[in-house]
């Protein structure tokens, strides 16, 4: 397998910006890892503080114990600017993990960047 396979396949399941580090394109490697990073710690710190104040409902009995109730509190989107902060989240992950796969397999090709045929 060549070297711009695997670094795309690391980057495509490990986390973007591995198959830079593989590839010894550290720099490129770091900023991609940092805004997926980043945008990952967002998007799971809003889910987290959400399931944490369901949780506080059901505690003080506003809400009862009930899966209908819980999945409607859990369906609702939310609004304004922690919607919008959500939504750029997701897309900075999206974006970098594509663009993690496809420049390094790109970088990987390019000969004297370990592209081997047969290797």
């Amino acid at each position: 397998m060549s070297k711009a396979i695997k670094a795309a396949l690391l980057s495509a399941f490990v986390f973007p910006g591995t198959g830079h580090f593989f590839l010894k394109k550290h720099i490129t490697g770091t900023l991609l890892a940092g805004a997926a990073f980043v945008s990952l710690y967002l998007v799971l710190s809003r889910l987290v503080e959400r399931a944490l104040q369901i949780g506080e409902k059901i505690q003080h009995g506003e809400v009862q114990l009930d899966v209908a109730a819980i999945t409607e509190l859990i369906s609702k989107q939310p609004t304004g600017t922690d919607a919008q902060l959500l939504n750029i989240a997701w897309i900075v992950l999206i974006i970098s993990w594509l663009i993690g796969i496809v420049d390094s397999y790109r970088i990987g090709r390019i000969p004297g960047n370990g592209s081997v045929a047969g290797g």
